[in-house]
């Protein structure tokens, strides 16, 4: 049964300067009834402070993390950020996690990239206890051991409560997760998923994985919405950020976004993407990203085109479209065609 989309604006990251007028950009979304606007990470601009910005200038609208990197904050600290942001904007926080990957956790955060199953799991065990707020906080794992007593540890170390009572105990929490074992660990502990690359034509990518998934279990699917008369032309940055992605975010032994890419169905163009990339012919390497794997995690065309595709999306799980628009107009549109 086709069911209700919302809409999210996803900011991003910054990149070499900060986007003009975030606050009105997302005071409009709200007024537009987008449900939700997410911000992100990297090794430059932090995931908090946007949202606070964003969090004194609109009323209404949801906020959220996409993705905090769990290796830039204990558990502690980031359930610390999220406590607080989520009091000042009245109870409107939605805490995304990701592990992100090794070439940033241990090129930029330099702490090992291992287990990121466990790590997870004990990470967010961490963040629940101190939400809860109902006994001192204790951790046995080995991640992220509560009292620390390992090598350098004074001995003095006790289990503490956090000193501010959180606004709410059962503040969401998504995961961004690419593999099987990471996207079950959200269905079964999480209250939402943030997927990378999702197809509404392959469902079976990861049906096994959400089987878990309790009742009002979010997903929020990132993807270029592009309005255009112009399928090809919509579909170019599709192209590029998926063949930066395919072919460099990782290693030749190890590429989390190439292994999703294969799992979908295109192996072999994922294993020629990252060859031509890593040769040093990253204009190839773009090139050879397939049009049917742009146009299937994508939402490109004119507005007729654009309804069909909609109708495909509802036919799914996702429950919210994470949309990058170009400009207040574009934002507009988009409403106009998902909420009607």
């Amino acid at each position: 049964m086709a069911r209700e989309l919302k809409l999210g604006l996803q900011l991003g990251y910054w990149q070499a300067q900060p986007p003009e007028d975030i606050a009105g950009l997302c005071q409009e979304a709200e007024r537009l009834g987008y449900d939700i606007v997410f911000t992100a990470e990297s090794w430059g601009s932090d995931v908090f402070t946007p949202l606070t910005w964003v969090a004194a200038h609109t009323r209404r609208i949801r906020l959220g993390t996409a993705v905090a990197q769990l290796s830039a904050r204990t558990p502690a600290a980031t359930a610390m950020h999220a406590l607080t942001l989520d009091h000042l904007s009245g109870g409107r926080l939605s805490l995304g996690l990701g592990v992100s990957g090794p070439q940033v956790v241990e090129g930029w955060y330099g702490q090992p990239f291992a287990k990121p199953v466990s790590r997870s799991r004990e990470y967010i065990g961490i963040i629940r206890q101190i939400l809860r707020r109902e006994a001192p906080v204790q951790n046995e794992g080995p991640h992220y051991p509560l009292p620390y007593r390992g090598e350098g540890a004074w001995g003095m170390g006790r289990p503490l409560k956090p000193i501010t009572h959180p606004l709410r105990a059962n503040l969401p929490i998504l995961l961004g997760a690419e593999g099987p074992k990471n996207v079950a660990l959200a269905a079964e502990l999480c209250d939402g998923w943030l997927p990378l690359y999702y197809s509404p034509f392959r469902q079976e990518v990861y049906a096994d994985s959400l089987r878990g998934a309790k009742p009002g279990f979010e997903i929020c699917a990132g993807l270029t919405f592009r309005i255009t008369g112009d399928v090809q032309s919509g579909l170019a940055p599709v192209r590029t950020a998926i063949g930066f992605y395919i072919g460099g975010m990782g290693s030749r032994k190890r590429n989390f976004h190439k292994e999703l890419m294969a799992r979908m169905g295109y192996e072999a163009e994922a294993e020629e993407i990252q060859r031509l990339f890593l040769g040093g012919d990253r204009a190839a390497a773009i090139a050879a990203v397939p049009d049917d794997f742009c146009d299937e995690v994508s939402i490109v065309g004119p507005p007729e085109r654009v309804r069909e595709r909609l109708d495909a999306w509802r036919d799914t799980p996702v429950t919210h479209l994470l949309v990058f628009p170009g400009s207040r107009e574009e934002l507009r549109r988009i409403a106009e065609l998902v909420l009607g």
